[in-house]
């Protein structure tokens, strides 16, 4: 299946309204507008991360597989479930194929003993951010209600444990970990002129 995109501007949105994958008009700030720009901006997210250094070619190749499925992802939201044609939907498959990434990548991991402080090394940091805006994107699609895909909001959970998994990877376990109440006011923790 190709999309054919002979004509980037059309002047339809002007007026601040656009086209849903079923043709209906929508502002641009619907709710269902707002879920799949999240996944967009979380997919130019994903590029940014495969520009950093230190990420395994193993994990470009994966990154470049959700940045595809990702596509599919907002394919589906622009769509409402409702709609009676055939459409491109995600499927148990892709959730279940980031699943498997989520083990492979976690077995070699050591277990966590407190909250990860985003940071490390440069594609780590990067992979944080893709992994905050991709629960940003889930919040927007669960907000859609009984109106998505089931599967769209099982693939953006299992994805964003995904990336905190490998960001963790990334970081070889050299990852500073968040120590509740570190910076509160202890004797000897004084800050000067305080």
């Amino acid at each position: 299946m190709t999309v054919n995109l002979t004509r980037i501007y059309t002047r339809l949105g002007d007026a601040g309204e656009t086209h849903l994958g079923d043709m209906s008009r929508v502002s641009k700030t619907d709710p269902r507008i707002e879920a799949y720009g999240a996944v967009d901006e979380l997919n130019a997210h994903l590029g940014v991360a495969l520009l950093a250094p230190g990420l395994p070619g193993r994990f470009t190749e994966w990154l470049h597989r959700i940045q595809n499925d990702l596509f599919d992802v907002g394919a589906d939201l622009a769509v409402p479930p409702s709609d009676a044609r055939e459409r491109l939907r995600v499927s148990e498959d892709q959730t279940s194929w980031l699943e498997g990434a989520c083990d492979e990548v976690n077995a070699a991991l050591e277990p966590l003993k407190s909250f990860v402080l985003p940071g490390g090394a440069p594609a780590a940091a990067q992979l944080h951010v893709c992994r905050t805006v991709c629960r940003r994107a889930e919040r927007r699609a669960v907000a859609l209600g009984g109106e998505v895909n089931p599967q769209v909001l099982r693939y953006l959970n299992r994805l964003s444990d995904l990336l905190f998994i490998l960001s963790r990877a990334v970081n070889e376990g050299g990852e500073e970990l968040w120590e509740p109440g570190a910076s509160q006011q202890t004797p000897g923790n004084e800050v000067e002129g305080s």
